[in-house]
């Protein structure tokens, strides 16, 4: 089946492509000549996913998702969540958001959070969401070069390393997108 993943986040589309497998044929809309923007201004995950969802639904009228995801940490009061991909600012880089990150944390000790996924699906007009959660902590100094955003300083709970440690299959194992996609496929099947 083919899916249009309504993103230009090409780690994202890896992900997807790998964590759904060989039933699906993961598509982002520049192989399909778009090269505009896809807005993303809701105040929560889930308008994002929707808002991204239901631009490229009519945009091409084909089966499409969209996720968002944010990390949320417990002791900032869920911050950065919907901001995730510009706690630094408009023009920043993973590395500005993760040094952000440590410096708002240098003083506290309470260190839990969870990265949150939502993915919106449309099939024909009308969309259906999808939670995946993965709870963990933030450690006070990256490591590990894998992944990509605040991987470095994620310790999913029940494990020493971070995501960024982890391989590419040991993520997807155990990732929020990887629970929000499984939920998603299983409907699919």
């Amino acid at each position: 089946m083919e899916l249009l993943f309504a993103t230009a986040n090409l780690h994202k589309r890896q992900e997807a492509a790998t964590i759904l497998g060989s039933s699906f044929s993961i598509i982002v809309p520049s192989s399909l000549g778009f090269s505009g923007e896809i807005p993303e201004t809701g105040l929560t995950l889930e308008e994002n996913a929707l808002q991204k969802a239901r631009f490229i639904w009519d945009k091409f009228r084909i089966p499409c998702f969209a996720d968002d995801t944010g990390l949320e940490v417990e002791a900032l009061n869920g911050a950065p969540g919907v901001y995730s991909a510009r706690y630094a600012g408009p023009s920043c880089s993973y590395t500005d958001n993760v040094n952000k990150l440590l410096e708002e944390m240098k003083d506290i000790t309470l260190r839990k959070a969870r990265f949150r996924c939502i993915i919106a699906l449309i099939l024909d007009g009308r969309p259906v969401l999808y939670e995946g959660i993965v709870p963990g902590s933030i450690i006070t100094a990256p490591r590990g070069n894998n992944g990509f955003g605040y991987d470095p300083v994620f310790v999913p709970l029940g494990y020493e390393k971070t995501f960024a440690q982890m391989t590419e299959e040991e993520k997807n194992t155990l990732s929020h997108r990887k629970r929000a996609l499984g939920k998603m496929a299983l409907a699919l099947q």
